[in-house]
């Protein structure tokens, strides 16, 4: 186990199975999970990346899927799914947070286990399967990764925007004068739309990326393509995606949905590449309008923009992504997120008394396990914030309560209001075991006013 900022942490990173952990073209969540990943291993924490079996991490690697079920048609993706989020939630003890890029399946798990999860919500496919996030809100934790791409019906703990490897893109400060499409050929995506831009400049446009429908690409894209100033380059490898963002004249991202994120508009930035994109979703949080690219409302401005590009500074696409899109930066906003949570769930604690571990944590209410050793008591004390019931499980106590003295055994119970002067001393030879069940509005440990402490407290 390692730890930081004082804090043990053991972290499981589920990761989707459609693609590996990094992918090896398309992935872009499995591209973010490995860059967290990495960057969390190398501060020292200690991470179980729950990925396929073709994955590579620095960090412990944990397969039931052998490939990518994009990648192998004879896999029967909902089993392969079952068995890989089961496998995680198994575990689930051995960890202290469970850190979810899987969607809202594994949410249907997380009621079962004591662990912790946070999910960092990378997009919302569809209304439907909406009820299944607000049936778990405020009983896990949510991650925006961007404020554009905010649910009024959910709350969340952050919005962390993603980093990427600045270091891995070359920066062009000489570009080609080619027009650039990269992403899945799609409809949301706009490849139909940059066409029309790379016609009404007259431009060249290379397009890459896999063809994620047929019948639109056969309809919208193939019929344009003819090599001279049409040129499909196909779903690229990582090395050539690099070469062809750092020579682009400019990005096209000419998306027709509310996009939550767009990892190749901050990579063609952090390449030296303006981006010229729809003014839609998290863009605005993205692209500085006029300075590392255009937000646009149309193709005939799209256009327009084509003609403005020599304007932008390329050095300055790349120092505005180094300074707010790093993998440091994006780790050390999950390390954040762990803390808090931690802090929130506390799940164990010594004291000189005993020790104790939270159970269950849920916005209201917490559930512990309290140990005293023979001899041991908790100090003369009372509570500003919360109400708490005592169910003695093992062993024999003596409890002061307003200055009354009652003598526990297993199966007794105690109530104690807000304010409630109380104590509690093992006085047999038995470890004294009790749950406890406190309510209120604040349930951290420091609302505690200790009045008497045998150990010095006070």
């Amino acid at each position: 186990m390692s730890s930081f900022g004082g804090i043990i942490i053991r972290i499981a990173m589920l990761s989707p199975i459609a693609w590996s952990t990094p992918p090896k073209k398309y992935g872009p969540w499995e591209s973010v999970v490995s860059l967290l990943t990495e960057g969390l291993v190398k501060r020292g924490i200690d991470v179980t990346l729950f990925a396929t079996a073709d994955s590579h991490t620095s960090a412990k690697l944990h397969a039931v899927c052998p490939r990518p079920y994009e990648e192998d048609q004879s896999i029967l993706v909902k089993a392969c799914e079952c068995l890989h989020i089961s496998d995680v939630f198994e575990r689930a003890n051995e960890f202290d947070i469970i850190h979810n890029h899987f969607d809202y399946l594994p949410l249907t798990y997380s009621a079962l286990v004591n662990t912790p999860v946070v999910t960092t919500v990378h997009g919302i496919s569809s209304k439907k399967i909406l009820p299944v996030y607000k049936k778990y809100n405020n009983k896990t934790f949510y991650v925006s990764i961007s404020d554009a791409y905010r649910c009024h019906e959910l709350d969340y703990i952050a919005t962390v925007r993603h980093g990427i490897d600045i270091e891995g893109l070359h920066f062009n400060d000489r570009p080609q004068d080619y027009l650039l499409f990269l992403s899945r050929l799609h409809k949301d995506k706009g490849v139909k739309e940059a066409i029309e831009v790379a016609k009404k400049t007259g431009r060249k446009l290379r397009i890459a990326g896999f063809i994620a429908d047929q019948a639109y690409f056969e309809k919208e894209v193939q019929p344009h393509i003819d090599n001279e100033q049409i040129i499909y380059e196909g779903h690229v490898d990582p090395e050539r995606k690099k070469e062809l963002l750092s020579n682009a004249y400019a990005l096209l991202h000419m998306i027709n949905y509310e996009e939550p994120f767009g990892l190749g508009v901050v990579e063609a930035m952090a390449s030296g590449t303006p981006v010229i994109a729809m003014n839609l979703g998290s863009m605005p949080e993205l692209i500085s309008d006029g300075e590392t690219g255009f937000l646009v409302n149309s193709i005939d401005e799209a256009a327009d923009a084509v003609q403005k590009v020599a304007s932008i500074s390329r050095k300055k696409c790349r120092e505005n992504v180094e300074k707010r899109f790093s993998v440091d930066r994006m780790v050390d906003d999950y390390i954040k997120v762990y803390e808090t949570i931690l802090k929130t769930c506390k799940r164990e604690a010594e004291r000189p008394w005993g020790h104790y571990e939270v159970l269950m944590q849920r916005p209201g209410y917490k559930v512990k396990t309290i140990t005293v050793l023979p001899q041991g008591e908790i100090s003369l004390q009372l509570h500003a914030h919360r109400n708490e019931h005592w169910y003695i499980v093992n062993g024999e106590g003596l409890v002061t309560k307003n200055g009354i003295q009652i003598r526990v055994l297993a199966g007794d119970s105690v109530d104690l209001s807000v304010n409630e002067e109380h104590r509690i001393k093992n006085i047999g030879n038995d470890n004294l075991i009790f749950i406890e069940v406190a309510q209120g509005d604040y349930l951290g440990e420091d609302d505690i006013v200790r009045l008497e402490d045998k150990y010095g407290r006070v």
